[in-house]
C-alpha cells in the first residue's frame, strides 16, 4: 500500500509540476512583455496629457500677455500720451480703463518714478520703486511685475512700456494695471483627474494663480516646491516627488514667453492607477490558471495512478507466487497497455519455469 501511495505522489507531483512548468513560462513571459508595454503606453499617455494640459495653458496666458502688451503699446505712441502733460493724456487713458473693463488703472510715469496722466482722476502717486518701472528705465521693451495693488488691494497684475518722443528718446512710461482674476480662473478651472491642478509662478516663485484663494491674495511664496526648483535649477521639465503630505506626485513644468512658470500635477497613485489594475487583472489570470491547472493534474494523475496500482497489485501477486492473476488493462494502446502485457509475459514466464522445475 505504501508503494502505492508513492507511485500516485510521485506521478501527480510530476505530472502537477510539468503542467504548472508548461502554463506557466508562456504566461509569464506573456505577463512581462505587456505589462512593459502597458507600462510604457500608461507612462506615455499620463505625460502627454499632462503636458498637453500644460501646453494649452501656456498658450493661453502668452497670448494673455501679448494682447494686453499690444494695447499697451499701440496706445504709448498716441500724441497726446507722447505729450507727457497730464491734461491731454487723462481723456485717453480714461477712454483705455473704459474700453477695457480688464484694466483698473492706466496711468503713466515719468524717467523720475512720479505719476503723470491717471484714467481714475486721482492723485498722483510715486512708482518709481516698481521693477515694472525699473525694467523699462533699463531698455527693456515691456516690463511687468505682479503686486498687490496700491489702488486695488489685490493680486494685480502690470505691464509697461516706454513712451518715446518724435526724436525716439525716452520720455516717459505707460502702464496698465489690470486683475488678474480671467487668467486666474481660467488656471484655476482646469481639472486632471480628481486630483491633478494646475497653478501659476512668477520668475521669482511667488503665486500668480492658485488653487487656494488664500495662496493667490497672499501672493504665497512657492519657490521651494519641488517643480519650481527642479525647472529653475536643474533645467527639468517634468518630476516625480513626494509633497508635504508624503503623497506621490507626478509634475510638469514650463516657462511663459515672459518668464513665469506654469506646473501641473497630479495624485502618482491616480495617474498611474491604470498599470495597478492591469498587473492586478494579470495576477488574478495567472493565480486562476495555476488553479484550473492543478485540478486538471490532479484529476489527470488520478487517472494514470489507478491502472498503475492495480498493475503494481498484480505484480505483488506474482512476485508471492500467485501466478492466476487476471491481468487487466491489456488492450489498452498506451504505455498503460504495454505495461500489463508486459506483466502478462512475465507472469507466464515464471509459470512455465514453475512447471519446469516441477517436473524435474
Amino acid at each position: 500500500m505504501a508503494q502505492e501511495n508513492k507511485i500516485r505522489f510521485g506521478i501527480f507531483h510530476k505530472l502537477l509540476l510539468i503542467m504548472l512548468i508548461v502554463a506557466i513560462v508562456p504566461l509569464g513571459v506573456i505577463w512581462f512583455v505587456d505589462s512593459r508595454a502597458t507600462t510604457q503606453r500608461i507612462t506615455q499617455n499620463v505625460e502627454t496629457h499632462i503636458k498637453h494640459v500644460s501646453d494649452a495653458l501656456v498658450d493661453h496666458v502668452n497670448q494673455w500677455v501679448d494682447l494686453h502688451y499690444h494695447v499697451l503699446k499701440q496706445n504709448a505712441a498716441l500724441p497726446q500720451i507722447a505729450s507727457m502733460d497730464a491734461s491731454q493724456q487723462n481723456p485717453i487713458l480714461k477712454i483705455i480703463a473704459d474700453e477695457y473693463n480688464w484694466a483698473y488703472l492706466v496711468f503713466t510715469i515719468a524717467p523720475n518714478g512720479l505719476n503723470i496722466g491717471r484714467s481714475d482722476g486721482k492723485a498722483p502717486k510715486k512708482y518709481g520703486d516698481r521693477i515694472y518701472v525699473k525694467q523699462v528705465l533699463a531698455g527693456q521693451k515691456m516690463g511687468q511685475q505682479v503686486i498687490i495693488g496700491r489702488t486695488s488691494g489685490k493680486p494685480s497684475f502690470v505691464l509697461s512700456a516706454p513712451i518715446h518722443n518724435m526724436e525716439k528718446q525716452l520720455t516717459g512710461i505707460m502702464a496698465i494695471a489690470m486683475t488678474i482674476a480671467e487668467i486666474s480662473e481660467r488656471i484655476t478651472n482646469i481639472k486632471i483627474g480628481e486630483t491633478g491642478y494646475a497653478f501659476l509662478l512668477d520668475e521669482n516663485g511667488q503665486v500668480i494663480a492658485h488653487q487656494s484663494k488664500e495662496f493667490t491674495l497672499t501672493r504665497k511664496d512657492l519657490s521651494g516646491h519641488p517643480a519650481f526648483k527642479a525647472l529653475t535649477a536643474q533645467g527639468q521639465s517634468d518630476i516625480v516627488f513626494t509633497d508635504e503630505n508624503g503623497d506621490k506626485t507626478i509634475a510638469a513644468m514650463q516657462k511663459t514667453k515672459h518668464g513665469w512658470i506654469m506646473v501641473t500635477q497630479q495624485s502618482y497613485n491616480e495617474a498611474f492607477a491604470a498599470i495597478r489594475l492591469a498587473n492586478r487583472n494579470a495576477l488574478i489570470l495567472i493565480a486562476v490558471t495555476l488553479v484550473f491547472v492543478i485540478i486538471i493534474a490532479y484529476f489527470i494523475s488520478q487517472r494514470l495512478a489507478k491502472p498503475i496500482r492495480r498493475l503494481t497489485a498484480i505484480a505483488d501477486e506474482i512476485s508471492l507466487g500467485k501466478l492466476d492473476a487476471k491481468i487487466v488493462d491489456m488492450d489498452r494502446k498506451d504505455e498503460i497497455g504495454n505495461l500489463a502485457r508486459a506483466i502478462s509475459r512475465l507472469g507466464i514466464s515464471v509459470r512455465l519455469a514453475m512447471e519446469r522445475l516441477q517436473r524435474k
